[in-house]
């Protein structure tokens, strides 16, 4: 009996282990395939940093060696010194850089973009380089010099010692100490000479182009844990005692607070988040598929905007439509005084089928809300019009506070109207015509912003 069984398992349980060698051998070759693919991609931003680096240096030097009545030359190369410098940073954030402290560099890149492009894009003729930012040109030079000198010191290591950035991002996710690893070293190394370049002087503008959001810009008192628990139960309408509440970067400028609460009908839950100073809700997630599609844009925005009003989001208007997989994400601006606040924002996400609203954020409406006391603007609106195409037909015309590209606060003249098809908006700077944004409007806001 036990031979005759043998007879017939021994066949089952040998294909049986050719089958499990055959799978194990497929999924480790498609985990090396995987693994192989994302190093090559750190090795190629790791060397295109490093030439573009190199470049940032001899595009510096030659701007240095343009004479400096010659405007348009300086403007070149400052545009050039921007767009190489933007490259860089691309690169960076393709690195597993993320747990490691290498913003000193970052913040140095991003403060040399800001301060070419704005050089760059102001009339030189009127408002040449001062002596002060020749100066920082000059050690702009020197520094760039210096970090693409120890780049290649790098590059070379990799290259000798075949180094892998797949080992960095495992040292960087198990966070041993110390972290030996010889590209990490390097990285700090460079860092921590970025860190104390202290012959560039940086004008409050470059500087604040580059601050980052943490919860010591908000107003208010610092609230609880309960606290919390107790304003997402309200804003929920739900029980308190079903919500769970982490504390995220205690000491830290970016503490605040997570809420989670399970529900039965969506298997991830909804999740929230709050900020320590003033309990202000940062943003909320309660996403569900959506089988179908009941409302039109209309009704979502309008389901929306009762929503936002229920909260004490007072006074917003719906400025931009996105539809995707049977949700509508709508996103809202104050408006006070006729006056439209890009900057006060809120996007509110609406399920098509029944209304129901599926999240929010809010992070930009709990930042840059505040009271301000806009001056008149010094152009008339019929003065700013003249600063359109004249072959654009205007539909509608608004004042509105957007942020330009120098991430300065302007009062603008709105105009929407169309030319070449389509439907734009276009800012007009209300002290100077300059046209500070123009926006295409995709077929569904076209229909929505027309009632």
């Amino acid at each position: 009996m036990y031979k005759r069984l043998s007879i017939v398992m021994f066949p089952v349980l040998l294909v049986a282990l050719i089958g499990a060698g055959v799978w194990g051998y497929l999924e480790h070759q498609e985990k090396n395939a995987i693994l192989i693919k994302a190093e090559n991609q750190y090795q190629r931003a790791f060397h295109d940093l490093s030439f573009h680096v190199d470049k940032l240096q001899s595009e510096l030097g030659n701007t240095l060696a343009y004479n400096t009545a010659s405007q348009d030359s300086y403007r070149k190369g400052l545009v050039n010194v921007w767009r190489i410098t933007n490259q860089a940073q691309s690169e960076i954030n393709q690195l597993p850089l993320s747990l490691l402290p290498f913003n000193k560099t970052e913040e140095f890149l991003a403060n040399m973009a800001n301060f070419s492009y704005r050089a760059a894009t102001r009339d030189l003729n009127k408002q040449p380089l001062s002596e002060e930012e020749l100066s920082n040109l000059n050690a702009l030079y020197s520094h760039a010099s210096e970090i693409s000198t120890d780049l290649r010191a790098m590059q070379t290591k990799v290259m000798q010692n075949n180094l892998r950035w797949m080992d960095v991002e495992t040292a960087l996710a198990t966070q041993k100490e110390p972290l030996d690893n010889t590209i990490i070293d390097g990285f700090q190394t460079v860092d921590k000479k970025v860190a104390e370049y202290s012959d560039v002087k940086w004008s409050p503008s470059v500087l604040s182009a580059f601050q980052t959001r943490d919860m010591n810009m908000l107003s208010g008192s610092d609230v609880t844990a309960e606290e919390i628990r107790q304003k997402a139960a309200k804003f929920l309408n739900t029980d308190a005692a079903s919500l769970q509440v982490v504390e995220n970067g205690a000491g830290t400028e970016y503490h605040s607070f997570s809420v989670s609460a399970p529900r039965s009908d969506r298997p991830d839950g909804i999740h929230m988040d709050y900020s320590t100073k003033g309990g202000q809700l940062l943003w909320f997630s309660a996403s569900r598929d959506v089988p179908e599609k009941k409302l039109d844009l209309r009704r979502a925005r309008d389901t929306a905007a009762e929503f936002l009003d229920g909260h004490d989001y007072k006074n917003m208007t719906a400025v931009s439509y996105d539809e995707y997989s049977n949700t509508a994400n709508i996103t809202f601006a104050s408006r006070s005084n006729d006056v439209i606040n890009y900057l006060d924002k809120v996007a509110v996400k609406v399920a098509m089928d029944n209304g129901e609203i599926l999240g929010m954020q809010a992070n930009d409406y709990v930042f840059d809300h505040k009271e301000r006391q806009l001056q008149a603007p010094k152009l008339k609106a019929e003065e700013a019009r003249k600063v359109l195409n004249p072959n654009m037909k205007v539909d509608s015309e608004a004042m509105a506070l957007i942020r330009n590209d120098l991430r300065e606060e302007v009062l603008c003249y709105q105009y929407t109207g169309r030319i070449n098809g389509g439907v734009y908006r276009v800012y007009i700077n209300g002290d100077t015509g300059v046209e500070e944004k123009i926006e295409r409007l995709g077929k569904d806001e076209q229909q929505v912003t027309q009632t």
